[in-house]
C-alpha cells in the first residue's frame, strides 16, 4: 500500500532531475548535490509520513516551499527533499482576520488576490511568485516593512511536523520554543511547517507612488540627501532607491521611489511630499509624483525586475553609519552594473522599530542587496568576482546580512543577535538532537559572525 497521496521519486527515475530542480527559480542550478529522494507532498499526512520515512531510512530532511532560495538550499545530498509545491491550501476567517495558508502559496500571485476578496492584505514578499514558507521563516521583508514590521511578526501560529515525525501546533502558549525559532531561523529551522496562521490587515484604499529618475553622475549627491532624510518620512511610505537599466533606455539610472499605503489621495500626497523636496529634482530625467497606482501594477513591476528563467547571483548587507561612509561604500554596486538585468536596492528601515522576541533579531536602518541577472553560464565566475568586490567595498559599514538574499556557500555574515543565536542552538539540541533536518547550507561551520571578524 502506498503511504503517500503524493509521489516519491528516487534516483534513477526518469524524471528525477526535473523533480529535483524544476521548481528552482534560479536558472543557475546547483551541481554536486543529489537528494536521497524527493517527495512531492500533496497533503499534511504526506509530510508526516515523509519525515517518518526519513527517520526509518536514516536520511536527513530538507524542505522546498516556493523554490526561490538563490542557493537552492532545499537540494541537499543524502537528504529527503519534501517538496510542498503540490500542497496548496488557503482559508480565511472573517471573524478573526486570520488567514491560514500552506507554505508553497505565493504571496503576490495567490495569497493577496485571495485576501483582496475580503478587503484584506498581508505584507508578503515583493516578488509575486515567492512562496510564503521560506520567506516567513527568514523573517519576511515584505511590503512596507519599515512601517508595518516584518511579516514574521504577523505569524500567530504554525502547524509543524517535528523531528520525531509528530504534527503539533506552535504558538506563544504551546510549543513556544518552536514558534520562537520559526520566526527567523530560516533554513536552520528544525521542522516542516505545514500551515501558517497569519494576522491580516485592511487593504489600503489608496496606493500612490513617486518615482524620480536621476543620472548616475548624481549618485553621491542624491543618495547623501536621501540618507539624511529618509527617517523623517511617514511610516506609511515604503522607500527604495535602486539602480536599474530601463528597457529601451540609454543605460542604468538611479531611481528614488516611494509607495504610499494610505486611504485617500490627500493622505498619499502628504506622506510622499518629503520625497518631492529632493534638492536635485530639477535635474531628474523624469518625475512621477504621488500618482495613483495599484498593488497589481506594483507586482507587475516586481515581476519585470525579477524575471524567471535567468541566472542570478545575489548578495546583501545591513548597512549602518553616516552618509559620508555609506555612500562611497555602495557606489560600485550602484554605478557599475555588469549586466543590463543587474539591479541594486537601498531599502529604508528607518526609524528602526523594536522587534518582538523571536529568532529574527538583526536589522539596521538600511538594507542593501544586489541582484546580478544574466543568461551566460560562462560569465558566472566573472560576475561572482564583481559581486564579491562590490560587497567587500561595503564591509566597513556592514552590520550583517539578511538570510533571504544570502548564500552561505559563498560567504557568511552575522544574521541574528548573539543571544538569539545561542538560544536557537539550544532549542535545536533539544528538538532535533540527531540533526534530522539538514539546517543551513554552507561551505563550513555556520558561526553567525562576519567572516572578516572571525
Amino acid at each position: 500500500m502506498n503511504r503517500f497521496s503524493g509521489t516519491l521519486h528516487l534516483p534513477g527515475d526518469e524524471d528525477f532531475q526535473e523533480v529535483c530542480f524544476g521548481r528552482v527559480f534560479n536558472a543557475r542550478r546547483p551541481t554536486g548535490r543529489t537528494p536521497a529522494a524527493v517527495l512531492q507532498a500533496r497533503t499534511e499526512d504526506d509530510v508526516v509520513e515523509g519525515v517518518r520515512l526519513a527517520l526509518e531510512r536514516g536520511w536527513q530532511v530538507a524542505v522546498r516551499s516556493g523554490g526561490h532560495s538563490w542557493a537552492a538550499w532545499s537540494v541537499r545530498s543524502h537528504a529527503l527533499l519534501i517538496d510542498l509545491g503540490g500542497f496548496r491550501e488557503l482559508a480565511y476567517d472573517p471573524g478573526t482576520g486570520i488567514v491560514t495558508a500552506t507554505p508553497s502559496v505565493k504571496g503576490g500571485d495567490e495569497l493577496n488576490p485571495y485576501l483582496g476578496e475580503f478587503g484584506r492584505f498581508f505584507n508578503g514578499g515583493h516578488c509575486p511568485s515567492v512562496g510564503i514558507g521560506g520567506f516567513l521563516l527568514q523573517g519576511g521583508q515584505g511590503w512596507n516593512a519599515r512601517g508595518w514590521g516584518w511579516a514574521a511578526e504577523n505569524v500567530v501560529a504554525i502547524d509543524v511536523v517535528t523531528a520525531e515525525g509528530e504534527l503539533v501546533r506552535a504558538d506563544e502558549q504551546h510549543n513556544s520554543d518552536l514558534f520562537w525559532a520559526a520566526r527567523g531561523a530560516g533554513p536552520g529551522f528544525f521542522g516542516v511547517v505545514t500551515r501558517f496562521h497569519l494576522r491580516t490587515r485592511p487593504l489600503p484604499r489608496h496606493l500612490a507612488h513617486t518615482v524620480h529618475a536621476y543620472p548616475l553622475s548624481l549618485f553621491d549627491e542624491v543618495m547623501t540627501w536621501l540618507h539624511g532624510m529618509h527617517h523623517t518620512v511617514s511610516d506609511l511610505v515604503e522607500i527604495v532607491a535602486l539602480t536599474q537599466t530601463p528597457a529601451g533606455g540609454n543605460g542604468p539610472v538611479l531611481l528614488v521611489t516611494g509607495v504610499s499605503m494610505t486611504d485617500t489621495p490627500e493622505q498619499a500626497a502628504e506622506a510622499l511630499a518629503p520625497l518631492h523636496a529632493n534638492p536635485y529634482a530639477e535635474h531628474a530625467l523624469f518625475r512621477v509624483e504621488a500618482e495613483p497606482t495599484t498593488l497589481a501594477e506594483q507586482l507587475a513591476n516586481q515581476r519585470t525586475a525579477n524575471p524567471e528563467g535567468h541566472r542570478y547571483l545575489v548578495d546583501n548587507a545591513w548597512l549602518t553609519g553616516p552618509a559620508g561612509r555609506v555612500v562611497p561604500a555602495i557606489r560600485k554596486a550602484f554605478t557599475e552594473p555588469p549586466t543590463p538585468g543587474t539591479f541594486t536596492i537601498w531599502f529604508s528601515m528607518a526609524p528602526l522599530r523594536q522587534l518582538p522576541d523571536m529568532a529574527f533579531s538583526l536589522q539596521s536602518e538600511i538594507y542593501c542587496a544586489t541582484y546580478v541577472v544574466h543568461d551566460d553560464p560562462e560569465r558566472d565566475a566573472e560576475l561572482r568576482t564583481w559581486l564579491d568586490e562590490a560587497m567587500a567595498a561595503m564591509r566597513p559599514v556592514t552590520a550583517g546580512q539578511y538570510l533571504g538574499d544570502s548564500d552561505f556557500t559563498v560567504r557568511q555574515l552575522r544574521f541574528m543577535g548573539d543571544a538569539q543565536w545561542r538560544r536557537l542552538k539550544e532549542i535545536r539540541a533539544v528538538r532535533d538532537p540527531k540533526s534530522v533536518f539538514a539546517g543551513y547550507l554552507s561551505a563550513g561551520t555556520v558561526t553567525n559572525t562576519n567572516h572578516w571578524e572571525q
